[in-house]
């Protein structure tokens, strides 16, 4: 059939479009990436860098020495890591003990949990609790407010609930405990369910900036993107903004320079986590289909 003239403009229309709001996308996390690896004295002279007529590693070089920026990148990779980990643990364990219909109150409990994802306590109660707890300036007020999830644990739930009985029925049978099930049986299945949510929970972790700004009051336990705020904001302010300061004093770099090259760092460990899991992904429905 004879194409209309509207039905051959439409697509090129689309693509027109949608080209168009991928460049206002892109261009500025690569107008990022270019300063960061502008040299100084090119910078200085001024005018929009599309391509840096020199490329130079100082500004990483700086950062990457700084103890301050160092520490935070640290502090980010403890959350990410940790809190992770600590996180699937107990998503994955409640999830699972929701699933047996075997389990006493186990209505009251969905119950509780559906009711944290329909209201918000606000801001007042975590703080008093993390308070209470002792744990203002701890790593640890980063990770156990927000150590699960209702939402991830209904989610979760519904992919254990898609595991046949019979595969734990069969465990039992043979001797195994319900522990040993769980880690035996259900996680090896349930591999592609903990690499997605913990990609979630990893980025949701390297992340962290508002419960970081409420309970660490100390410089020194400030995660990654607190830190990466306060040179944005200003170079010359708390401890990474000093670090600026004294660079641009010392060695001449522009602070901008400075802040794009922490913006980098920051943004591409992040960006690498999702390739890395991709495996995990296939390899989990693999595994789960062979066992199944």
């Amino acid at each position: 059939m004879r194409k209309s003239k509207e039905d051959l403009l439409f697509p090129i229309f689309n693509y027109f479009l949608l080209s168009v709001i991928s460049l206002i996308t892109i261009f500025p996390l690569y107008y990022v990436f270019v300063v960061s690896f502008t040299d100084p004295s090119e910078y200085v002279k001024g005018g929009m860098q599309f391509f840096p007529s020199k490329w130079t590693l100082v500004s990483y070089k700086y950062l990457l020495s700084t103890p301050a920026f160092m520490n935070a990148t640290l502090v980010s990779g403890f959350l990410a890591t940790v809190g992770t980990a600590c996180s699937l643990i107990v998503t994955a364990a409640l999830a699972y003990t929701l699933s047996r219909k075997r389990m006493l109150a186990r209505r009251l409990i969905m119950l509780l949990v559906l009711f944290t994802t329909l209201f918000n306590p606000g801001l007042i109660p975590p703080y008093l609790l993390v308070r209470d707890m002792h744990l203002i300036n701890s790593l640890w007020s980063l990770i156990i407010p927000v150590l699960t999830s209702g939402w991830y644990i209904l989610l979760m739930k519904g992919f254990f609930d898609s595991i046949p009985d019979s595969l734990e029925e069969a465990a039992l049978m043979d001797g195994c405990n319900d522990i040993g099930v769980w880690f035996k049986i259900i996680l090896p299945l349930s591999l592609p369910a903990m690499a997605a949510f913990g990609l979630f929970y990893a980025v949701g972790y390297w992340n962290t900036f508002f419960s970081a700004v409420l309970y660490m009051s100390d410089a020194s336990k400030w995660p990654l993107q607190v830190l990466l705020q306060n040179m944005l904001i200003d170079s010359s302010t708390a401890a990474g903004g000093a670090a600026a300061q004294e660079m641009m004093n010392e060695q001449t770099i522009p602070p901008e320079t400075l802040k794009m090259a922490a913006v980098v760092i920051a943004t591409v460990p992040i960006l690498l986590v999702y390739p890395f899991l991709q495996k995990h992904f296939a390899k989990g429905v693999m595994v789960g289909s062979v066992k199944g």
